[in-house]
């Protein structure tokens, strides 16, 4: 949870003997299925208190936490089971999580099984929450898609306690919002099931090189934005990386079912071209494991995505940027990286081709932002502080990301952002998360949650019957 979030008071770095809940919950029940969320949804709307949704608690945004709240904690819905899964539109292999299943646990299960299923970067972020409800990518998107992309169905307790199934068969409409809409916001989530794939060897690269000019480093960097758009031609290649002042860090490249041969292939041109400008390489290999899980774990992704000390926001970049306008962009990562007002800031990207195209599915499919499909990567922009920061830093912080992340607006007018990975007070945010989607989520909202028990900040719906007041309480409009 970003420390904007938590109370500050209760803090375990600081030297404060009092302490208060602040944005946390009052209580929070420990859900065991079912029958615990309808009666946690009862107790909560005949005593008119605010409800809220937790998973793992992975939460940049503040959409699992609720001054004053009832809370739902989902973490303890560990059950997972694999399966060939038969129905209209899709017959093969599936895997079928609780909502408190995370990535290494869903991971290591599913190589057990000899298949992979698509998670995401981190490790300790839930597979079946806000991850694939949001839309969801990972080193394995490239290949198969968004995580919404795989949904076959949610188990799920509406607002009005009805336990129900939504698929694209059966109530069709919560389905697609659920996939990729916004998540904890249509219905409550208990389980996904998952489009599963055959398990084999995985390809992987790393690759650095250090800050020793910085006008020579951001031509680096600009040469390697360039070759991402023939890493994307490839079909399955991922890559996830990042820069500050120091140095550049490509963490990790993933290809299923390639080799160390065919990553020299695609890197050794993007080397060759860094010796030519005199840039001298700190690292570069590339590796094979046998399986997805064996080379996810030997990895390490970037680290902004983990901490809880650092604001994040971000820009999905489309390819057109690169090809036409990449002077404009490297000139927006020279001022953030100048801005010495904050000096631990990071630059990351993960670079993944998810076109309709690649995919096999339409604009109709689910509720991803579209932006994606024309997105040559996602940014991240990231400041670090330290863990006992007050308040008022946190809030100057903030303040400084908002204006870093609008530094990216025209030059992608009409684009988007991941909303896991963005700021909760973008005043563009319905356009940004959402876009063209909006107004059928917003039916869909008023359909499945008519009276908007369920709330977060940058929630489809959030500005329409409530507000919060300075206590914490939802007011209404």
């Amino acid at each position: 949870m970003s420390p904007y979030w938590l109370n500050n008071s209760c803090s375990p770095f600081g030297t404060k003997t009092t302490c208060t809940l602040g944005n946390s919950a009052v209580y929070a029940i420990d859900v065991d299925g079912a029958d615990t969320v309808t009666a946690g949804l009862k107790f909560a709307r005949k005593n008119n208190i605010r409800l809220s949704i937790k998973n793992t608690g992975h939460d940049y945004t503040g959409k699992s936490n609720g001054q004053g709240s009832l809370e739902l904690w989902m973490h303890h819905l560990k059950d997972m089971s694999f399966f060939n899964y038969s129905s209209p539109g899709y017959n093969g292999p599936a895997a079928k999580f609780g909502a408190g299943a995370q990535f290494f646990e869903a991971y290591k299960a599913a190589t057990e099984q000899g298949i992979r299923v698509l998670g995401g970067y981190c490790p300790s972020v839930g597979i079946a929450g806000g991850y694939v409800q949001s839309g969801g990518h990972g080193p394995l998107a490239a290949s198969y898609g968004m995580a919404a992309d795989n949904t076959l169905e949610f188990e799920v307790v509406t607002v009005d306690g009805k336990h129900l199934v939504a698929s694209p068969t059966q109530n069709s409409d919560l389905y697609w919002a659920l996939s990729g809409g916004g998540g904890g916001n249509y219905a409550i989530v208990l389980s996904l099931t998952t489009k599963a794939y055959p398990d084999g060897p995985t390809a992987g690269a790393s690759l650095a090189f250090v800050n020793t000019d910085l006008d020579k480093y951001l031509l680096a960097i600009g040469a390697f934005n360039k070759r991402l758009l023939s890493f994307n031609s490839i079909p399955g290649f991922a890559t996830s990386w990042g820069f500050d002042n120091q140095a550049f860090y490509l963490n990790g490249a993933t290809l299923p079912g390639g080799s160390q041969a065919s990553m020299h292939t695609a890197f050794d041109p993007f080397v060759q071209e860094l010796m030519e400008m005199n840039i001298t390489l700190a690292l570069y290999n590339t590796t094979i494991h046998d399986t997805f899980y064996d080379h996810f774990t030997h990895y390490d992704f970037p680290p902004e995505i983990y901490a809880t000390n650092a604001t994040i926001g971000g820009r999905l970049i489309p390819a057109s940027i690169v090809r036409d306008n990449l002077p404009d962009l490297l000139d927006i990562y020279r001022t953030v990286l100048s801005d010495s007002s904050f000096p631990h800031k990071r630059i990351s990207g993960i670079s993944l081709n998810v076109t309709h195209d690649r995919v096999g599915n339409t604009p109709s499919s689910n509720a991803v932002l579209p932006a994606w499909r024309d997105a040559l990567y996602t940014l991240n922009l990231a400041i670090g502080f330290e863990a006992d920061a007050s308040t008022p830093e946190l809030v100057a912080v903030q303040a400084k990301m908002n204006e870093w992340q609008s530094l990216f607006d025209p030059l992608t007018p009409g684009g988007g952002a991941y909303m896991n990975e963005a700021t909760f007070d973008n005043v563009n945010w319905k356009q940004d998360y959402f876009g063209s989607n909006y107004e059928r989520l917003l039916e869909l909202k008023r359909k499945w949650d008519p009276g908007f028990m369920l709330w977060q900040h940058t929630s489809v719906g959030s500005d329409v019957f409530w507000e919060v007041a300075g206590d914490g309480r939802l007011c209404r409009v």
